[in-house]
């Protein structure tokens, strides 16, 4: 299968690399130049469970795609604010029979989405797997996880299903869900506390676990999550959203890794997702007339950590 990844940072290199492994043409797509230069020079340097390994993934920009490729399926893994950016820029690759799976982290991007591709062939998908980049070129695997995907459009099932085996044929541990809106609440649990956290903190996952204040915090801000989903027609177990959440202080798992936002922002110096989680949670806050300061506050925060360190 003709298989495009656009946004080529960790988590899309995780995926690249792994549908190359069981015999898919892969291409990686991203606009950080020095990344791609360093891929192109280099080859994408891999620890994969601390195994060192070098592919030869093909790399480029979206200026240079060649309009005569016709992906048969894109996952979509740029940061969240790109979405639109992204899909414009890759428009000469889609046809009509291209499906795209969204694995992108927030919540809402099914209306970007439905601007540039037709219903029947979106694919909204959660991810938790865990990958960090370590510089331009190089990633680090590592960890268990899954991916919870589902069609919009009855159409889309089929392929759908098959996407679920390919993915897992590829030890990605998919499946096809029935109610995916559900995996991506459950995520927003996660990635709305222990993403701002950590950055704002400047700590780990299992460093915001052995804090004092720190599982008080979560515990709120989930409970601001779960009570938005509620109005949304999504219910969340609230034991199991913590539970989730608390699994990933384990120093012997994934509890020595930072997250996304903290590596975007403090690694990186770039603009984080903050807007697509948290900020997500309290525009539908707002539209449903529920209160959501932790959401807020942590919202307005990031914002400022952005403006003090200058990130673009």
């Amino acid at each position: 299968m003709k298989i495009a990844i656009a946004g080529a940072g960790a988590m899309g290199c995780r995926f690249g690399y792994q549908l190359r492994l069981t015999g898919h043409e892969v291409l990686l797509i991203d606009g950080w130049q020095d990344h791609i230069d360093a891929v192109r020079r280099d080859g994408l340097q891999i620890n994969y469970n601390g195994k060192e390994v070098v592919s030869d993934l093909p790399m480029y920009a979206p200026s240079e795609l060649d309009t005569g490729y016709e992906a048969e399926l894109i996952i979509l893994f740029t940061k969240a604010m790109q979405l639109d950016d992204m899909l414009k820029a890759i428009k000469p690759i889609i046809t009509n029979k291209t499906m795209v799976l969204c694995l992108l982290n927030g919540i809402g991007h099914e209306d970007i989405l439905a601007l540039h591709v037709k219903q029947e062939n979106i694919l909204l998908g959660n991810t938790m797997w865990t990958a960090g980049m370590e510089g331009p070129g190089k990633i680090k695997l590592f960890g268990h996880g899954s991916v919870d995907l589902q069609n919009l459009h009855p159409q889309g099932e089929a392929f759908a299903k098959q996407i679920a085996s390919v993915l897992s044929a590829a030890d990605l541990n998919a499946r096809y869900s029935d109610n995916v809106l559900h995996a991506i609440y459950k995520k927003a649990c996660v990635n709305g506390t222990m993403n701002g956290l950590c950055t704002l903190l400047d700590a780990n996952l299992a460093g915001i676990g052995a804090t004092s204040q720190g599982d008080a915090i979560i515990c709120t801000i989930v409970d601001e999550i779960i009570t938005v989903a509620k109005a949304e027609g999504i219910a969340l177990d609230r034991q199991e959203a913590l539970a989730n959440i608390r699994q990933t202080f384990n120093p012997d798992t994934i509890g020595l890794h930072y997250p996304s936002m903290y590596q975007d922002l403090i690694k990186n110096n770039r603009l984080t997702e903050i807007d697509y989680i948290n900020g997500a949670i309290s525009r539908k806050g707002k539209k449903h007339g529920i209160p959501t300061p932790y959401c807020d506050f942590l919202t307005q925060l990031i914002h400022c950590k952005e403006d003090i360190l200058g990130a673009e």
